[in-house]
Formats: structure tokens, C-alpha cells, sequence
């Protein structure tokens, strides 16, 4: 009555690409999956301790403590995200709280309802109204691309800054 054809279905989908969730994108070939980049999330009753290395985006929900690289890629600290750790990414995001120093390559953004307790150092920096952030800010934005006006020197007194010969005033 019913005629299934496991096998001939799963070698007609070999090659074929599917979309999975966050904008994963993947490629099957007879039933092995290889990653083509995308998102990785970690849940909300995730803890990790120690050091964190990715080679695709990150969205934490859960608890962090230790270090956070995601060289060229974007790092996301979601909501319900807690973390001790320094984050290194091109861009990061913090609508949760994060403990530690956060650099990005490219541009971190404070959410309204993020919390930082740390230093930044990015070439552009982005808080939110309501964001609550307690460090410093070091904006380096790289070799200036507008040519640089010639400084004009500081007037000693108040005879040159007015243009007044001195031999006049008395």
C-alpha cells in the first residue's frame, strides 16, 4: 500500500542546499552536513567557562565567564546573556550584561537595555538612551582620510592676540 523509498530520497537530496534556522546555510552530501558559515547561539541554561573561539557569529543567551574571540565575525550578548568575559569580534552587540573589556574591530553597539561594566575600544561606538556603561572609550578610527589643517601656534599675550604692535601699547 505504501511504498517508502528511504535510500532514493535521501541520494536525491545530495548536493542540495538547505537553509536552517538563524540564516545557517548548509549542503548535504548523502547525509553528511558540512557548515557553510551561519550563527551559533548559546541557549540560556548554557554555562561555559573558559575560552571561546568562533569562526562564525555568535549569539549568547546563557552565562559566560573567560574570553570571547570571534575575529571577523559579529558577537550578540542577547538579553538573558551574563558575562565575565573580554569579547573580541568585528562588531558586537550587548542588549544583555557583560563584565569585561569588549573590543571590536569594526563598531560596538550598547542596547537600551545592555549593561557594561568594562573598557571599549572600537572606531565607533554606538549607546543606546538607557544603555548603562561604567569604563572608558578608546576610539581609534586608523589613518584620518580627510588631510590634517596646519595648527596655528597660541598667542603669549594679549598684544599678539589682538594683532597690537607692543611697542605701542603701554
Amino acid at each position: 500500500m505504501f511504498d517508502f523509498k528511504k535510500d532514493a530520497d535521501s541520494d536525491s537530496s545530495a548536493g542540495k542546499k538547505s537553509s536552517l534556522g538563524f540564516g545557517e546555510t548548509t549542503k548535504s552530501t548523502k547525509g553528511n552536513k558540512t557548515s557553510l558559515g551561519g550563527v551559533a547561539m548559546i541557549g540560556p541554561t548554557v554555562v561555559i567557562e573558559g575560552k571561546l573561539s568562533s569562526d562564525e557569529d555568535l549569539i549568547i543567551e546563557g552565562t559566560v565567564s573567560g574570553s570571547i574571540s570571534a575575529k571577523g565575525h559579529e558577537v550578540t550578548v542577547g538579553l538573558a546573556g551574563k558575562l565575565k568575559a573580554d569579547i573580541s569580534a568585528k562588531v558586537v552587540r550587548i542588549e544583555g550584561s557583560v563584565q569585561g573589556d569588549i573590543s571590536g574591530l569594526e563598531k560596538v553597539i550598547i542596547s537600551k537595555t545592555g549593561n557594561v561594566l568594562g573598557n571599549i575600544d572600537a572606531p565607533r561606538v554606538t549607546l543606546e538612551d538607557g544603555a548603562k556603561f561604567k569604563g572608558s572609550i578608546e576610539m581609534d578610527p586608523g589613518e584620518p582620510t580627510t588631510a590634517e589643517l596646519p595648527i596655528k601656534p597660541v598667542a603669549k599675550d594679549n598684544a599678539q592676540l589682538f594683532g597690537a604692535d607692543k611697542s605701542k601699547v603701554s
